[in-house]
């Protein structure tokens, strides 16, 4: 499995406490062989579970996760209603604890699929208990890293379940979440039909060349010593941006402030935070649809030239305008959930390299303990299913 990260020798990585971070960023097209094995060994008792669940038409599918996991279902979302016809929603566990009542309806059937890398975390189990409870029909795939898990061992006392664990390797040691991001997402798209199994090697086989490609651009932004960054992108891409500044706000400890929006929404107000120490990084659509709005704004930040820097990611050339861009070496007619795949190794490594440059730790870079690998802190207060009035304003 190739585990080194470009530009940066292992002995460095080890010495400045980044070398888990750095392996569970490069493993990931090497892991990702491993997931769809897995999943193409489980087809048939995952296909015993899903086919009567996705005959009901009046089947609602939740895609639910705290932090980074939640982001899955924000990616899944648009390619798998399409997919599927059907209606399907990425819904936070933070929010399914802290309003049930609004979010669970007792009389819908529902598939709640649970996203989890520890599985520990309180809101990931409660999330799941409470749906239990509220709603009469309810069917889990719970999809995490972690055997041990307080989730994978709360799957077998549920009604209707069933657990997909992943390989060790994805459990990632290192505080932020990379190959488990990339793997639960797979294994979702997986298990559901929105990647075919045939395409994981050629999306694993592009994203390797852009790993190599990705380091050394991102040591030359992380030179320049931007203290704003913004990620935009549109449906698939939307919830990837999302990732993608999280992950740079967690290993730089929030000494760079990171926020994403939708290629549309960012002029509705967000784009008053460029100033000439923002980067903003714009994933370009491969939809044709989608790509026109994506290059419209690409132009007009390139016009406005308020931004520090404007990169563009994208897997074709045509209609791109002057300026920085990054042209991946990838298939021309990937769909841009294929392309997450790819977009994410770029603010992976960027993030990394940023962490290292500030003097932090990436593996553990909150020193004071405010954040951890496992959530702290929260309680997990008493809830009676018993459903209130909402009075309407």
């Amino acid at each position: 499995m190739a585990t080194d990260f470009p530009g940066v020798g292992q002995a460095e990585l080890q010495a400045r406490g980044a070398e888990w971070t750095a392996r569970e960023i490069a493993q990931q097209p090497s892991v990702w062989s491993q997931v769809e094995r897995l999943v193409a060994g489980q087809r048939a008792p995952l296909d015993r579970f899903l086919q009567p669940l996705l005959t009901k038409p009046s089947l609602r599918i939740v895609m639910s996760g705290a932090g980074t996991s939640s982001f899955i279902g924000d990616c899944l979302v648009p390619v798998l209603t399409v997919r599927l016809q059907r209606r399907v929603e990425s819904i936070a566990t933070t929010d399914l604890v802290s309003g049930p009542r609004f979010l669970l309806p007792g009389d819908v059937p529902t598939l709640l699929v649970s996203f989890a890398r520890s599985g520990n975390s309180p809101e990931s189990v409660a999330a799941v208990d409470f749906a239990e409870r509220a709603v009469a029909d309810v069917h889990h795939l719970i999809i995490t890293c972690n055997a041990d898990g307080a989730l994978a061992k709360r799957t077998s006392e549920l009604r209707s379940a069933h657990l997909i664990v992943l390989p060790e390797a994805t459990n990632d040691r290192s505080f932020a979440m990379t190959s488990s991001f990339t793997s639960m997402l797979l294994t979702a798209a997986l298990a559901f039909g929105v990647v075919r199994p045939e395409a994981v090697a050629s999306v694993a086989s592009a994203a390797a060349k852009v790993l190599q490609q990705a380091a050394p651009v991102a040591q030359r932004l992380v030179a320049r010593e931007f203290q704003r960054v913004v990620y935009l992108g549109s449906n698939e891409l939307r919830g990837l941006a999302s990732e993608a500044a999280l992950k740079l706000l967690e290993l730089t400890d929030g000494k760079v402030v990171a926020l994403a929006d939708s290629t549309l929404g960012f002029r509705h107000g967000p784009k008053t935070v460029i100033n000439d120490r923002t980067l903003v990084v714009v994933m370009v659509s491969n939809d044709p649809y989608t790509r026109a709005y994506d290059l419209d704004l690409l132009a007009e930040l390139r016009r406005d030239a308020r931004a520090g820097a404007i990169l563009a990611l994208s897997a074709r050339h045509d209609g791109m305008p002057e300026g920085e861009n990054v042209v991946y070496d990838a298939p021309r007619d990937s769909g841009d959930f294929e392309l997450s795949f790819v977009h994410i190794l770029m603010a992976q490594s960027y993030a990394l390299l940023q962490s290292l440059a500030l003097g932090l730790t990436p593996d553990r870079p909150n020193a004071a303990g405010v954040v951890n690998r496992v959530v702290q802190g929260v309680i997990i207060h008493p809830w009676s299913e018993q459903r209130e009035h909402v009075p309407r304003r």
